[in-house]
């Protein structure tokens, strides 16, 4: 099989050139134009994720040989979350060559958090497939590197961090309110409040009310000075 000129800079881009250009090909093919004779990328993003998952083990547990568990863990869940994994997706423009039935490109397929953090799951298995362990180790810790020396700082997950702050103070635990929403059906924005018992509170807008709870959070903090 040969690569469209599409994928072939893909291939540049992610720094892996593929012996079984198939595989690339069935990463980045969505569900929605799947068929009898085109498979989809589901299995190879449930593939994908426990990859990505040991390489990033091994790299913090090499990174920092005294870290607890329960340090390595919001370390380990701020690198594998959706939401870094769609981070990176946008940053190879992945979802310029995403393979996607009419329907999903109509309502915005090739920028949706969710379905680019399956499909960089769903490439990381192809080139594990395509060239084993230490190729797609090789891409991961690349793809991932500025992520993974920050994770320090960016780790703690910033609802837990307010919830910590609160009960620390004797407060309710946090509540977080959808305020506003806007933007087209297919790339919404939702805008969350944060609020605490004491009056505290503070909003934030993303593409998802997870995400947006997240920036409320983390604006709530620094204006407490947490």
């Amino acid at each position: 099989m040969k690569l469209s000129t599409e994928l072939q800079a893909f291939e540049d881009r992610i720094g892996h050139d593929f012996a079984r250009p198939e595989l690339l090909v069935r990463s980045v093919t969505h569900s929605s134009v799947a068929s009898p004779t085109r498979q989809d990328n589901q299995r190879l993003e449930f593939l994908g994720d426990r990859v990505l998952g040991l390489v990033l083990a091994e790299a913090l547990l090499a990174r920092d040989t005294g870290a607890s568990e329960g340090q390595l863990a919001p370390r380990f869940n701020a690198l594998v979350r959706k939401e870094t994994c769609a981070d990176v997706a946008r940053e190879i423009e992945l979802g310029e060559v995403l393979k996607l039935g009419r329907s999903e490109q109509l309502s915005g397929g090739r920028r949706k958090q969710a379905l680019l953090g399956d499909a960089m799951e769903a490439v990381i298995a192809a080139i594990y497939l395509d060239g084993g362990f230490d190729a797609a180790k090789q891409v991961i810790l690349r793809l991932w590197s500025k992520r993974i020396d920050s994770v320090d700082t960016d780790a703690r997950d910033a609802k837990t961090s307010l919830q910590e702050w609160a009960q620390g103070r004797g407060l309710a635990p946090p509540a977080y309110v959808e305020i506003g929403r806007d933007g087209p059906d297919h790339a919404p924005q939702f805008c969350i409040e944060a609020r605490l018992d004491n009056g505290e509170k503070a909003a934030a807008k993303a593409g998802s009310k997870r995400a947006a709870e997240q920036a409320a959070a983390k604006a709530l903090l620094e204006r407490l000075g947490a």
